[in-house]
């Protein structure tokens, strides 16, 4: 590495950049509510809001992605920059779903061009600690998440409108920005700085990486899908959703930040194994659960969803290195592509439970409750596919040499 490049400032800074994209998150989560009553959006309409929350990122990453190579993370964090600002301003000022609906898309790509860019950045930093680097600045999403929602649970209790809410996100953004000026910018290692088409070859000839991009797909859904929805799937079930949320959240990013011995003692497909195992048992738990109860299966559920979203994308960086900045890239943009396309079949299984939980006679709170717990237990059944997936991935990996 350069003796130039300020490593610790790039990684500090590429955390605020995470921590925007993580307010973004947490914010809408708990807003959710606020727009029902300002815009009178339904379900279905959250749903929609919700998929172009994420819709921009996979969009951002595979434009980025290719881009990488050319344009560098400094260029493309720019790009990210300008589409937080855009993206949040025009949220502000909307009045309508459909002007709220376009507005964040703006946010979502600017959320997906900062993984473009630091992801591989940081990838480039830390060559010989590639797992446990990538697993620390990650500990910035579900941590601003956290930070996010507690934020939003004390604007609320202080009256403060979704506006303001969202306003938030504006302080992490310009710090980021600011901390980026005027750096100098790592090179990628060789094993990575194969050309784009060089990177496209890797993808296209490897079967594994097409599996392990089926499984983002559903990692991110199982992780984000349960997250996005919390406050309306938990609203009536005796605990605070906000809270369950910060939670969640804030023990997520706990495990983040020690995730090195873990990662050495399990290897990178062993944890990703164990953790679709306890997320399986633990979101059936939380389609049973009430009062308490909820706090305790949601412990369970932050242990095991802890580490998908960075040791997927640590998967690619050691296992698959000459897939290049466009395989990371690429396969973070299709975990949330996969996470855009449940957001409105989630609203739908909501409705749908509703429809026929008041054909069977329950009303009020108790249909909504019952709702809710029924739209998880649809949501348990997709880490019971990845305890499939990983098996298989398990056996292919313990073959395989990690690159250094």
């Amino acid at each position: 590495m350069d003796s130039t490049v300020n490593t610790k400032r790039l990684f500090i800074a590429s955390c605020f950049a995470l921590l925007t994209t993580a307010f973004a998150f947490g914010i809408r989560a708990g807003i959710m509510n606020d727009l029902v009553a300002d815009m009178s959006l339904d379900d279905s309409q959250l749903g929609w809001i919700n998929f172009m929350g994420i819709f921009g990122f996979p969009i951002a990453t595979l434009i980025g992605g290719p881009m990488y190579n050319t344009l560098g993370p400094k260029k493309i964090g720019n790009i990210a920059f300008v589409s937080h600002i855009l993206g949040i301003t025009l949220s502000i000022m909307s009045s309508s779903f459909t002007m709220l609906f376009c507005s964040t898309f703006f946010i979502s790509f600017g959320n997906g061009m900062v993984e473009a860019a630091y992801n591989p950045m940081i990838a480039a930093m830390y060559t010989e600690k590639r797992a446990v680097m990538l697993n620390r600045f990650h500990v910035w999403f579900p941590g601003g998440i956290a930070i996010g929602s507690v934020l939003a649970l004390l604007v609320a209790n202080m009256g403060g409108t979704w506006q303001i809410k969202l306003a938030i996100m504006y302080v992490p953004a310009l710090i980021y920005f600011v901390m980026f000026l005027g750096q100098k910018f790592p090179e990628a290692p060789k094993e990575t700085t194969v050309s784009t088409s060089g990177n496209l070859k890797a993808i296209f000839s490897s079967p594994i990486y097409w599996l392990m991009l089926v499984c983002m797909a559903l990692t991110a859904t199982t992780e984000l899908g349960t997250q996005s929805w919390v406050e309306r799937i938990l609203h009536n079930s005796g605990a605070q959703p906000m809270l369950v949320l910060a939670l969640v959240t804030g023990l997520m990013a706990v495990g983040r930040l020690f995730a090195g011995p873990l990662i050495h003692k399990l290897n990178i497909t062993g944890v990703l194994l164990a953790s679709s195992v306890i997320a399986a048992i633990s979101i059936f738990l939380m389609s049973m659960a009430t009062g308490p109860m909820v706090y305790v299966a949601a412990i369970l559920f932050a242990v095991g969803v802890c580490y998908f979203w960075p040791t997927m994308i640590s998967f690619v960086a050691e296992y698959l290195p000459q897939t290049g900045a466009l395989g990371m890239s690429l396969i973070g943009g299709v975990g949330m592509l996969g996470l855009s396309i449940f957001q409105p079949i989630i609203g739908g299984w909501i409705e749908g439970h509703r429809a026929d939980l008041t054909a069977d006679g329950l009303t009020g709170e108790a249909l909504e409750l019952a709702a809710g717990q029924a739209t998880l237990a649809n949501i348990a059944m997709i880490p019971i596919i990845l305890i499939g997936a990983f098996i298989v991935v398990f056996f292919w990996q313990k073959k395989q040499k990690p690159a250094h």
